[in-house]
């Protein structure tokens, strides 16, 4: 019952903080990081004890598969190049030189253990950067770069991770030796999520109510990381190609029905586990702290500071160089690939640089540590340091970077959905054409309604919205009434209220920024 208590506790604090954080304009990661570290200092606070072999496919899979299914694969191909060099260059940079701080400053620590810090701490987090971005609005090219950033640099920092724990629990490792099952590591990784890919989703066509369709999502997601692991290939990359997978083939298959609670309740889970994640790490720091003395808990927080700026000037070291680079490219007659936007300005690189926010993969990948493992404490320590020093640090003053550059969005997903929205209602209408009955004009008047706000480039509201959300609220009202005083049973009235619903979707006004 306390377990229980305790779980009911931290899920109430997070929500009104996180209602806090958007009162205050602040991205409720922030508030989350502030909150666990707060956590590690509070005398009495409940042990949650935590599986570390279950935190990686707990916290990560959904997240992962999440963050896939949303990522356009159009847009990683035309910003290859700079998320290409974020997620193997500066990933790669930033595990060698923490390595290196951490053998500095500790040099009892192992090179398996400063590597698998270093791997640990590299890969920033999307979840955290674009909750911060979408608050003021930048260019979407950046929020495509960040998000393609943080999904595949995930895989390429937890497979250095996982080498560098191997080595350490082995006690030895050959790079050259693992080179071969590194590459087919990766390519049955990747064969195994298009495959799962194609059969769940044939698998889940079969279900036609939400709530059993909900399980299996969860279900088929941590059954696919967990067959990956078993087969001992890499259970982030199999995910992440396996979100893509579901992502190209699952619309066509899914009613809105399904489609619309699903998406609800996923949103709701990725939030949960943020919660979790950030609360139960900063729980097991307690007893971490009480098992050490004053000097070594001081000689750890140096090192976490250490870290906390090598992760931030590797970034921004990386981007200058990179950006530099393509300048001078561009100086000497080159030019960008039909599919790469420009995102070679200083601004542009300023703000990616600076978007370094570590997050949940950070905090899982540290606690996933075998709990005998080599300056665990330290590690633990240090990820979680690095995690709230890079979302208070960056996170706070990156809305005022973007508006000191005043960067701006240039609204691209608005254009293409104006023009995805009047070709797919023309289609609809055509459809219907050659139909004369009265049902049939009702339909192509409302049709051609939605049309006409379609080619309104400033205003999505118009006056039939405007009448249709006055006719749903005195509906909505009558239902009401109705209910009260016994004329329609509960059953009747919440499927009114569904039907409503949907109605009053329809009828929203989209203002355009």
């Amino acid at each position: 019952m306390v377990l229980f208590e305790a779980i009911l506790l931290i899920l109430l604090g997070a929500v009104l903080l996180a209602a806090f954080a958007r009162k205050a304009g602040i991205a409720y990661p922030v508030i989350l990081a502030i909150a666990g570290a707060a956590l590690a200092f509070i005398p009495n606070t409940p042990q949650i004890p935590l599986d570390p072999e279950l935190v990686l496919v707990l916290f990560v899979a959904p997240i992962l598969l999440d963050a896939g299914f949303d990522t356009s694969v159009r847009d990683l191909r035309r910003n290859w190049r700079c998320i290409a060099g974020l997620v193997v260059i500066a990933v790669g940079l930033t595990t060698v030189a923490v390595a290196f701080v951490a053998r500095w400053l500790v040099p009892d620590i192992p090179w398996g253990a400063a590597i698998a810090l270093g791997a640990i701490v590299a890969p920033p987090d999307a979840v955290a950067a674009t909750a911060i971005l979408r608050r003021v609005r930048p260019p979407h090219r950046l929020i495509v770069i960040l998000e393609g950033e943080s999904l595949l640099n995930d895989a390429t920092a937890l497979l250095i991770y996982r080498l560098a724990v191997v080595a350490v629990v082995t006690g030895g490792f050959s790079p050259v030796a693992a080179l071969p099952t590194f590459g087919l590591v990766v390519l049955g990784s990747i064969a195994l999520g298009v495959a799962m890919g194609w059969l769940v989703v044939r698998f889940l066509a079969r279900f036609e109510d939400a709530p059993s369709l909900i399980i299996l999502q969860f279900i088929t997601t941590f059954g696919v990381w967990i067959l990956a692991e078993r087969l001992h290939l890499s259970g982030i990359i199999t995910i992440v190609v396996y979100a893509m997978a579901l992502a190209w083939s699952t619309p066509a298959r899914t009613s809105a029905q399904l489609r619309v609670p699903t998406y609800a309740v996923w949103e709701t889970v990725i939030f949960v586990l943020q919660i979790f994640a950030f609360m139960l790490v900063g729980l097991q720091l307690r007893p971490v702290f009480g098992n050490l003395n004053h000097a070594t808990i001081v000689e750890y927080g140096i090192v976490a500071a250490a870290i906390l700026v090598t992760v931030i000037v590797v970034r921004l070291v990386w981007v200058i160089f990179e950006h530099r680079i393509a300048d001078y490219s561009q100086g000497e007659g080159g030019r960008h690939s039909a599919l790469q936007p420009d995102v070679s300005s200083r601004g542009d690189g300023l703000v990616i640089a600076w978007c370094g926010m570590r997050g949940i993969v950070t905090l899982a990948a540290a606690y996933a540590l075998p709990p005998q493992f080599p300056y665990r404490d330290l590690i633990l320590i240090s990820a979680f340091g690095v995690v709230v020093g890079t979302l208070v640090i960056q996170g706070l003053t990156l809305p005022m970077l973007l508006r000191y550059l005043a960067i701006e969005d240039d609204h691209p997903i608005e254009r293409e959905f104006r023009q995805a929205r009047k070709e797919a209602l023309e289609a609809g209408i055509e459809a219907i054409a050659d139909v004369h009955s009265n049902a049939a004009r009702m339909v192509r008047v409302e049709y051609a309604d939605m049309l006409q706000q379609s080619l309104d480039q400033t205003n999505f509201d118009t006056e039939q919205n405007q009448l249709r959300r006055v006719a749903l609220a005195m509906a909505r009202s009558r239902a009401l009434d109705m209910r009260r005083s016994g004329q329609i049973g509960d059953d009747a009235f919440h499927r009114l209220e569904g039907e409503l619903d949907w109605l009053e979707l329809g009828a929203a006004a989209r203002i355009s920024a």
